[in-house]
């Protein structure tokens, strides 16, 4: 007779109901040094975001220079540290917007129904057809590139899809009995959509808060190299790859550093979401 003794691995999923992956840690923990790093910038910053400190322009990597100089000779390190605020800040405000007008509007277009369902779902779905690029371009460069209007293109953009995708969910979640109960005691929308919808709906909803949060990366990062993002002497990360696209020639660390740090942040979150869904679900199985 043999004896199996559970595995680490097992006794950790049985014990807190989800497996911690190893991946998963190091991409949270990468997520949570910028987010620490936006946050302390001005004093864990070498140098202020303007000052130039080297006469020579693309200086290449040096102790007193981590990550070398610009095109202006100002230090990239320090730029990077403070580009974070800007990256991460306006992101994360974006996709909040985004997700919360989006998810609400959603959950009760699939309550209410009817007409109202019908032409709220028509009318951005009109919004979707246009591409993205397309229609920040058009907005920022009509209405202006400041901060505020920054996050209310962005989140703009991306209330259609999170609105589709919130509907898809809270469409299924309705039709369930326990939904009809509610509703037949007398419940009023706001009680349906607060206990009965969000709750069913919450785990994808927030795994698809960190993806739709990569492509405003990006799309700010796009926006930034076309020269409507953060206006000097401030930048973003993508405003540093196109301020500095002139030393992709040398290889200079100017335009090699930004571009790590856009590709460790959104392929860190990719990551994490990879993960988010199956503990969430493990979770729920359990309970």
């Amino acid at each position: 007779m043999t004896l199996s003794i559970p595995s680490a691995d097992k006794t950790r999923r049985s014990r807190f109901g989800y497996r911690v992956n190893a991946v998963g840690v190091i991409a949270f923990l990468v997520i949570l040094g910028w987010a620490v790093v936006a946050i302390l910038a001005p004093w864990i910053a070498p140098h202020p975001v303007g000052e130039i400190v080297d006469f020579d322009y693309f200086g290449p990597i040096s102790a007193a220079y981590p990550a070398g100089t610009d095109y202006l000779g100002r230090d990239v390190l320090s730029r990077i540290i403070h580009g974070a605020r800007y990256t991460v800040g306006i992101s994360l405000a974006a996709v909040t917007i985004a997700c919360v007008c989006g998810v609400t509007l959603g959950m009760t277009a699939a309550v209410i129904g009817g007409w109202f369902d019908s032409a709220l779902s028509r009318f951005l779905d009109a919004l979707t057809s246009i591409p993205s690029k397309i229609l920040a371009l058009v907005l920022v460069a009509a209405v202006g590139s400041s901060i505020p209007i920054l996050i209310a293109t962005l989140a703009f953009i991306y209330i259609p899809g999170c609105y589709r995708f919130a509907r898809a969910l809270s469409v299924n979640i309705n039709a369930m009995d326990y939904v009809t109960v509610a509703r037949a005691r007398g419940e009023r929308l706001g009680y349906l959509i607060r206990a009965e919808i969000l709750p069913g709906i919450i785990g994808p909803v927030l795994a698809d808060v960190g993806l739709r949060f990569v492509f405003i990366v990006l799309l700010l990062s796009s926006l930034s190299f076309l020269g409507l993002g953060v206006q000097p002497p401030n930048a973003d990360w993508g405003a540093l790859v196109k301020e500095n696209i002139g030393g992709l020639s040398f290889a200079a660390p100017a335009v090699i550093f930004p571009s790590v740090a856009i590709a460790s942040l959104t392929i860190s979150v990719n990551l994490l979401i990879d993960n988010l869904p199956r503990k969430i679900r493990d979770r729920s199985e359990e309970a």
